[in-house]
């Protein structure tokens, strides 16, 4: 019973920081392109969020009459619990479950990001909704690989494989000075994992119509973007973890948060990429240098045990 009181009440502080994430992005946007962003409901719009949901849960639910709906409908209520399913990783409270193989059931749960993206497309019965969704599926599996092969190389270091461990290990040292390069990597995979800029092609308005999401309305679109905005926080979380380590304090929860805002900035400045050019850079650049690490960090680690 305490551990679902624990987990309901992380739930809510997650949702709560989704909602005041997307407050943040509008006014970081806003303020990027020299304009206020939302400063109209509430103080300095701090209650847009809420004003945002109520209006979005109470519009109209419209779908297409040749839409597969079943699939269509139940597609954002799956993507929006596998993001929140993954908090039940985090480990910021002793009384949640102790995942001995935690990893890898972060890289299993992302990799199940996919499906949703593809019924969703799919399922709209709609050639601009089917174009955006495989091109996400592409560019979420194509990045998936990057994102599995830096954390072996993590696995092969810390010969650990629960998130509490890898905290544990960085006590005293900050991994991100040993895997500088591969945080670069890691940070370009995850924006691309996201589908945020500059490589949000699953969503190009100008060429795509909003991509998989665009037959949807009301609490549906609602709920894809929260699962998205979810999953930055989420990705930041498991940054701070592998990257910075430390104990579970305020330090460690500023780090997500210059991560977010990293993230957010770079959506104000950052122009879209090619997507030719996105699915080359993850087969011919960064797969081969994150493979080269991976045999890299294995060679040290074997020549450490032969020398200690």
């Amino acid at each position: 019973m305490l551990l679902l009181i624990y987990y309901i009440l992380l739930l809510i502080c997650v949702l709560v920081s989704v909602a005041f994430l997307t407050l943040l992005e509008r006014k970081v946007l806003g303020y990027i392109q020299i304009r206020k962003g939302p400063n109209k409901v509430g103080l300095v719009g701090f209650l847009q969020p809420f004003s945002d949901a109520i209006k979005l849960f109470t519009k109209e639910q419209t779908w297409s009459m040749v839409s597969n709906y079943s699939l269509y409908f139940f597609s954002p209520v799956f993507m929006f619990f596998m993001s929140l399913f993954l908090w039940v990783l985090m480990p910021f409270v002793s009384g949640f479950f102790d995942f001995e193989f935690g990893i890898f059931f972060f890289l299993c749960v992302i990799s199940l990001g996919v499906y949703p993206l593809m019924i969703a497309g799919w399922s709209s019965n709609s050639k601009y909704a089917l174009l955006g969704g495989l091109r996400a599926v592409a560019q979420t599996i194509s990045y998936e690989v990057s994102l599995a092969l830096i954390v072996l190389s993590f696995i092969v270091i810390v010969e650990e494989l629960s998130l509490d461990d890898f905290l544990e290990f960085q006590d005293s040292f900050y991994m991100i000075f040993f895997f500088y390069l591969l945080s670069i990597v890691w940070i370009i995979s995850c924006l691309a994992e996201m589908n945020r800029t500059p490589f949000d092609f699953a969503e190009g308005e100008s060429e795509l119509v909003s991509g998989f999401n665009v037959e949807y309305s009301a609490g549906g679109f609602a709920l894809l973007f929260l699962g998205e905005y979810s999953m930055i926080i989420l990705m930041s979380t498991v940054m701070v973890i592998l990257f910075l380590g430390g104990n579970v304090n305020l330090l460690f929860f500023l780090k997500v948060g210059v991560l977010v805002s990293l993230v957010l900035w770079l959506r104000g400045t950052m122009p879209r990429y090619r997507y030719d050019k996105l699915m080359s850079l993850a087969w011919k650049s960064i797969l081969p240098f994150t493979l080269h690490c991976l045999f890299m960090y294995m060679g040290l680690k074997v020549l450490f045990k032969v020398i200690l």
